[in-house]
């Protein structure tokens, strides 16, 4: 099997209408397609760049929202979400244009989780304040109106075997480990 990167990734919305403002309008992502479902309801698809799409599914009775549980509750205080949920979308962008960025999401009307690019690096922390060459990419987060929590992240060098450091852990801990 060999894919070729991400075609699309559908979440679920509160108000079509509301997310199609903030997409095309806070975001500047294209509406390429929508869909009318035979339940009632919607399923709309933006052009995110690089050839993927982000969908969208509405239907009147959906659930709520559930922070913690299928979504980021707050950012960076408490990051975990369910198993099995979503926890955050990244979307590719220069690194020159981050900083920009946080200024065009206020001048939007949307808040940044942290008004500041952070600077994921290799260190216990795994940010630092200051930009070194350990820094590997580098991030701007924010939440849309449906309160997904969204990231502008900027790699800034390719991934190298020696990334690869840690063996992946275990829910529970086998009897021969």
């Amino acid at each position: 099997m060999k894919t070729k990167g991400i075609n699309h990734l559908a979440l679920v919305c509160r108000d079509m209408a509301e997310t199609v403002a903030f997409y095309e309008g806070a975001l500047g992502m294209p509406l390429v397609k929508t869909v009318a479902l035979p339940d009632g309801g919607q399923h709309f698809f933006f052009d995110c760049g690089g050839g993927s799409l982000l969908a969208f599914f509405w239907w009147q009775d959906s659930p709520a929202a559930a922070p913690g549980i299928a979504s980021v509750k707050a950012f960076p205080a408490e990051p975990k979400s369910a198993v099995g949920s979503m926890n955050h979308v990244a979307f590719h962008m220069d690194e020159a244009e981050l900083e920009a960025s946080i200024a065009k999401l206020q001048a939007a009307g949307v808040a940044v989780s942290v008004p500041v690019v952070v600077n994921h690096d290799d260190s216990p922390m795994g940010v630092a304040r200051e930009m070194h060459e350990g820094v590997w990419v580098r991030s701007v987060y924010f939440r849309d109106p449906n309160g997904i929590m969204l990231e502008f992240a900027a790699v800034l060098r390719g991934f190298r075997p020696d990334d690869v450091a840690h063996a992946p852990a275990r829910a529970v801990e086998t009897a021969d480990a």
